[in-house]
């Protein structure tokens, strides 16, 4: 099987050789065009923000911080089903994944962490920057 590359469309040139990989692209294949996901910047300021609040949120102490990202990307609005566990002892989430938010709702989910730790006077360990975009 073929692999052809993610195109992000910032210009006449990306748009051109957009193009011209459809036109290279084998009978059958399937071309999806949408807003870009959340960039590796937005992923890599997530996870410090997290652990900020983990150290210094008292509420936020026992959680794992992937519990404590399935917490705000929640806050954030995001679809969340639940589904039993093979065994039927209980339930998990699915459907959360950071990794599926456009980079403005990423953006937006850092903002909720900003907020939430300027209501509980985190310090956080690095310095703000406007938006990891």
């Amino acid at each position: 099987m073929v692999s052809f590359p993610s195109v992000r469309l910032i210009g006449d040139t990306q748009r051109a050789y957009a193009h011209r990989v459809i036109d290279q692209a084998p009978q059958g294949y399937v071309m999806k065009v949408g807003a870009e996901t959340r960039r590796d910047a937005q992923n890599r300021k997530l996870w410090p923000m997290l652990q900020d609040l983990q150290r210094q949120v008292p509420a936020m102490a026992g959680s794992t911080l992937e519990d404590l990202k399935l917490r705000f990307l929640n806050a954030l609005g995001a679809e969340m089903r639940f589904l039993p566990t093979l065994e039927g002892e209980g339930m998990f989430p699915v459907g959360l994944r950071s990794s599926t938010l456009t980079v403005q709702q990423f953006s937006g989910l850092v903002e909720l962490l900003y907020e939430f730790g300027a209501r509980h006077g985190v310090r956080w360990s690095e310095p703000r920057q406007e938006q990891a975009a």
